[in-house]
């Protein structure tokens, strides 16, 4: 895939409480509490993020938040305005360029990935299930880069 670059090692993601329920249920998540400036770029997020994620129908976690998303079940789960993880030199994590939204990468122990965004004004954090990841790999970002290019500006957040 021309638009995903790797490089190795690099920084590592905050591992988050992002379940999935069994098929035809809504995912439960945590839901981030971001500053404000960071939860208003997150709600503008929510008013640009697609119905299908890789062709996975929208179904949004409980409990409900404009700052949470998900398609399909296993669910691709959304959280906007998590913090920068603390433990953020983690050799075992990967970064990856997506259509122009740079990412930071880390295979959880049951073969998921949780991806975060980096060089942004708010974090966004993108937990991919193992099946999707076996199928696609971090390939299902590519219909979530134009939202965040548009809703979330590059920059350093707080």
């Amino acid at each position: 895939m021309s638009r995903l670059s790797i490089a190795v090692p690099s920084l590592s993601l905050l591992i988050a409480t992002a379940g999935c329920a069994s098929t035809g249920e809504a995912p439960e998540v945590a839901v981030p509490t971001p500053d404000a400036k960071a939860a208003k770029l997150c709600r503008n997020l929510d008013k640009v993020l697609p119905e299908k994620v890789d062709g996975l129908e929208r179904n949004d976690p409980e409990p409900g938040s404009e700052l949470t998303a998900a398609w399909g079940s296993p669910a691709i789960i959304l959280r906007c305005g998590v913090p920068w993880p603390d433990a953020a030199l983690k050799t075992s994590s990967n970064t990856a360029t997506i259509d122009g939204v740079g990412w930071v990468a880390d295979e959880l122990d049951d073969g998921a990935q949780r991806m975060t965004t980096g060089g942004r004004l708010a974090f966004v954090e993108v937990t991919l299930p193992k099946d999707e990841v076996s199928k696609n790999g971090a390939g299902s970002l590519v219909d979530l880069a134009g939202p965040i290019k548009k809703a979330i500006p590059k920059g350093i957040a707080d």
